[in-house]
């Protein structure tokens, strides 16, 4: 891992520097450049606005983890049920992804996965994802898409590449034939638990993706989403699904707002399915510092918007 993704990592766990990059008009111009606003109105305008332009859709997320309180969890739920009446009253191609921590993960199972199987229930037949945090919730978050995917095919799943157990993971899960989103991977974690190497992160993103691309090609599964900005890679498995007899939608493609736009326009002028990940909320600062680390070359994004 790189020093400074490593620096931008350990940065995303100090209070003193989130409060004072709250406190910086410059911060809140930079962050603006990953999300349209901290309110779901501004996200759902985005969101019209992005498919009027031609995008295949979006996936919103409110920002936040590790809620400690029921009460915050429910606060949470009650969000995006309001969120899914939103998006089905503009009629919006848009899609809500969640952390489990969110709803309660930490403290009540059982309610986590009811509020999971309530979101589903109401964004029926459109589809809810779950993201994937950092390793110590792999396991249980696992478990609980697991109950709830028993119940509502309607859900989604986020792995990421560069944790070791992630192969593993992906076979268990190929009966159920799920919609699987492959990230390579933001949170620091030690070197037992995740490549730290670009190039193996690389190569572990390539195998799990092609063995998603041949298992869809197999079985008429979901293919798999591609969350990722790296053109060579998306080039490379865009090829590979095409080899597999899969019409070139079938790989749907996943960036985030704000980042390689020209990109995001390209692919979709050349019959890519493309939806933009939109973050909105006033939880952004952890958020933040990884979306730096993933490239920390926007850094220098952020001292200009400073000086």
């Amino acid at each position: 891992m790189s020093l400074a993704r490593s620096l931008l990592l350990w940065g995303s766990q100090s209070s003193w520097l989130e409060a004072q990059m709250r406190r910086r008009a410059f911060a809140r111009r930079a962050v603006r450049r990953f999300m349209p606003g901290e309110e779901l109105e501004a996200a759902l305008a985005a969101s019209a606005d992005l498919v009027e332009r031609g995008t295949a859709g979006t996936v919103l997320t409110q920002l936040g983890e590790n809620l400690a309180q029921r009460s915050e969890a429910d606060a949470v739920r009650r969000h995006y049920l309001d969120v899914l009446d939103r998006i089905a009253t503009r009629a919006l191609p848009t899609q809500i992804s969640v952390k489990l921590t969110q709803l309660g993960l930490d403290f009540d199972v059982d309610d986590c996965v009811s509020a999971l199987e309530s979101l589903a229930a109401r964004a029926a037949p459109g589809l809810v994802w779950v993201d994937m945090e950092d390793s110590r919730y792999t396991g249980a978050t696992l478990d609980v898409f697991r109950r709830v995917r028993a119940r509502h095919a309607n859900v989604g799943l986020c792995l990421q590449a560069y944790l070791r157990r992630t192969p593993d993971d992906l076979a268990s899960l190929l009966p159920l034939s799920p919609a699987i989103r492959i990230v390579k991977g933001a949170y620091a974690e030690p070197p037992e638990q995740a490549f730290a190497r670009k190039r193996d992160t690389d190569a572990a993103y390539l195998a799990i993706a092609s063995r998603l691309i041949a298992h869809a090609a197999a079985t008429g599964a979901p293919a798999p989403v591609l969350g990722t900005h790296d053109g060579r890679l998306i080039a490379e498995l865009q090829r590979r699904a095409a080899a597999a007899g899969l019409p070139r939608s079938a790989c749907e493609v996943h960036m985030l707002y704000g980042i390689r736009v020209a990109d995001q326009e390209r692919l979709t002028r050349a019959g890519v399915a493309v939806r933009v990940l939109i973050s909105y909320g006033t939880a952004w600062f952890r958020w933040y510092m990884r979306r730096l680390a993933e490239r920390p070359a926007n850094v220098w994004f952020v001292l200009r918007s400073a000086f």
